[in-house]
């Protein structure tokens, strides 16, 4: 996992470049820019009124429409990637061969094999790569992945992951399995992967079964449509048990269903949405019939990832092998969700 020291004042700001500036990519470049030693020096977008709305974020930054152009600037120590999925794999190494860092939108590739080119165009440029697998870096989530890293609740056994968020994706790609890789797992299921993953030490996994449907009824390949509604059991190596559930435009009674719980032998706890929030989140400790609470909002934790990576690539980090093996190790798990 990348770790970070105490930024250092008046360093020189990091030069970054970015690739795709919609929604998601102009809030990671607005929180870098507010919250992390970081300057924008190129924008490479396609879409006039996506560049128009960056670029009163970024005015000094060079706009132009060709990728190519950010991964040959020589000034630039890190590239941020927020393009549809099917791009990430090709850009991200495109960026690592030019001697850049990346911070890429996750999927970093739409299969095991692409992010295992994309890991090894990093190691080989000896680059730091991140994935903005944001969950990890709420307060909320952080507090529940602590209390069971120090054993409080014992030995976890089973795990339930929800993510049902009640609209869908206003992009067609997304429906489209060779631009997006996926439906709802790829989409949301990979941050509850990540998650069970991350706070169980990424475990060997030796059991996988997924049931994936497509407007209530099962798919079986993925020619015309992806997943809008995933159940998805694993089993590790330690036996441990966890449920996985994910959905796009279900009929959830609020906006989003964001949970994950973790039963120990000693206690449970779980990560919660607030009402129906995207973006509230509560942690909590149970033992029996008694709840702790251990976070409570408000939590400004959007793009805190991002910041996370240009914080440690400031202090000279480069590749770093355990976190780029986790991510490998997340997509096999989505590939063999997909019998793939």
């Amino acid at each position: 996992m990348i770790t970070t020291k105490p930024t250092i004042e008046n360093k020189k700001p990091l030069a970054l470049g970015f690739i795709g500036v919609g929604w998601i990519g102009r809030n990671r470049m607005e929180v870098l820019l507010k919250n992390a030693n970081t300057s924008a020096l190129m924008i490479s977008e396609p879409s006039e009124e996506n560049s128009v709305e960056a670029l009163k974020v970024a005015e000094s930054a060079m706009r132009t429409s060709s990728p190519s152009e950010v991964y040959e600037n020589k000034e630039l120590d890190g590239i941020v990637i927020a393009t549809p999925s099917a791009m990430h794999a090709e850009q991200a190494i495109e960026a690592l061969k030019s001697g850049k860092s990346v911070f890429c939108q996750k999927p970093l590739g739409r299969t095991a094999s692409e992010v295992k080119e994309v890991v090894e165009a990093a190691k080989e440029a000896d680059k730091l790569l991140a994935v903005d697998l944001s969950y990890r870096y709420t307060k909320a989530f952080k507090a529940i992945y602590n209390l069971i890293q120090s054993g409080e609740i014992g030995e976890i056994y089973a795990a339930d992951l929800v993510f049902h968020n009640a609209y869908g994706p206003d992009k067609e790609w997304f429906y489209d399995i060779k631009k997006s890789g996926g439906g709802c797992v790829m989409d949301l299921g990979i941050h509850l992967i990540d998650l069970a993953l991350w706070t169980l030490d990424f475990p060997e996994i030796k059991d996988v079964k997924s049931h994936l449907y497509h407007k209530g009824k099962k798919l079986t390949f993925f020619d015309e449509h992806v997943e809008d509604f995933a159940s998805v059991s694993i089993t590790s190596e330690k036996d441990t048990h966890i449920n996985l559930e994910c959905s796009w435009n279900v009929s959830a009674g609020q906006d989003a269903v964001i949970e994950a719980r973790f039963y120990g032998t000693e206690g449970g706890a779980a990560f919660k949405n607030v009402n129906g929030s995207f973006y509230d989140f509560t942690a909590e400790k149970y033992k029996g019939t008694y709840a702790e609470t251990l976070v409570s909002p408000p939590d400004d934790w959007s793009g805190r990832a991002g910041v996370v990576w240009a914080e440690a690539l400031a202090e000279g980090q480069k590749f770093d092998q355990e976190s780029a093996e986790e991510f490998i190790k997340t997509t096999k798990i989505i590939d063999r969700i997909y019998g793939r």
